[in-house]
């Protein structure tokens, strides 16, 4: 499924991608807040599901073969726990910090990529992963005087444990790109996500008040826009080139942060800020090592 295209403009359909994600971040922690974690990913992913459905029917996409099947339930399973867990901690600790501690998945996926993929880690990528987790820790130092409580350290504890099940989501996401489209991945996203809420649906669903049902439907939206610019952008350059397009993530917390929350943005994290855009912009230009095959990825 890979397609000749020039990296960079891979990179920065992620980067869209990356940055519509973010602002469904900040809607989910807002019903997060209210309805809990739980029901807002269960009532998120039924709407999903519900939109994509039809075009499901509308694409003409067929059933995925055994290997293709097993591939999403794996990714997307290791995804819906992953998103869980985030927006469960998301909801204890700042925005801004939430996605900073995300930012070990990245890493972790950087490493993973090599013996699951069989890419060859650059060190352009590897200079690009370090020089912009660096800036992340100069952002989580820069906050560590503020505290938090034992809400905010359970908090924290579950986004790096997220960080690990996302990490071996980003590296499956590179090997279902190369077998499957766009509307593929995004479709079989919705309805494991559904499949798998549902499942705690006897003991932690709650009917979802109609006030929060706008907020739920743009979520959905948003989400699955930012599905199939991944998926594509995943498709065309390697998981290394990628994975710190992750970063950039931060920038748009920090700046939502601010806006819906009034969390505050103080002076070493437009440093770290700034070192992440640095390293993001390292790993564009780096030079683009060749696709492994879709029977290595395989």
């Amino acid at each position: 499924m890979s397609k000749a295209t020039n990296p960079v403009v891979a990179f920065g359909v992620a980067c869209i991608g990356i940055a519509t994600f973010a602002c469904m971040d900040a809607i989910m922690k807002q019903v997060s807040i209210h309805i809990g974690a739980y029901n807002a990913m269960l009532w998120r992913s039924i709407v999903g599901a519900a939109v994509c459905a039809p075009l499901f029917l509308a694409a003409r996409v067929k059933w995925p073969d055994r290997g293709r099947l097993i591939l999403h339930i794996k990714r997307n399973t290791a995804a819906g726990i992953s998103i869980l867990l985030f927006f469960w901690g998301l909801v204890r600790v700042p925005l801004a910090e939430g996605v900073a501690l995300s930012f070990l998945s990245p890493i972790i996926a950087l490493l993973l990529a090599a013996p699951l993929l069989g890419e060859k880690v650059g060190k352009s990528a590897i200079v690009a992963c370090l020089l912009a987790f660096s800036g992340v820790i100069v952002i989580v130092l820069g906050k560590a005087h503020e505290g938090g409580g034992p809400a905010a350290f359970r908090g924290a504890i579950a986004i790096i444990i997220a960080g690990i099940f996302y990490a071996y989501n980003l590296v499956l996401l590179r090997r279902s790109a190369l077998l499957a489209g766009p509307v593929e991945i995004t479709i079989f996203t919705n309805f494991a996500f559904a499949g798998l809420y549902l499942l705690g649906s006897p003991i932690g669903a709650s009917l979802l008040p109609l006030r929060w049902l706008p907020l739920i439907a743009a979520a959905a939206g948003l989400a699955i826009f930012s599905s199939l610019l991944l998926a594509w952008a995943y498709a065309r350059a390697e998981a290394q080139r990628l994975v710190p397009v992750e970063f950039t993530a931060f920038i748009w917390a920090t700046i939502l942060g601010a806006i819906v929350f009034g969390e505050k943005v103080l002076p070493l994290t437009v440093l770290g800020a700034g070192m992440i855009v640095a390293g993001c912009a390292i790993a564009a230009r780096g030079r683009h090592a060749p696709v492994p095959s879709t029977e290595a990825a395989s």
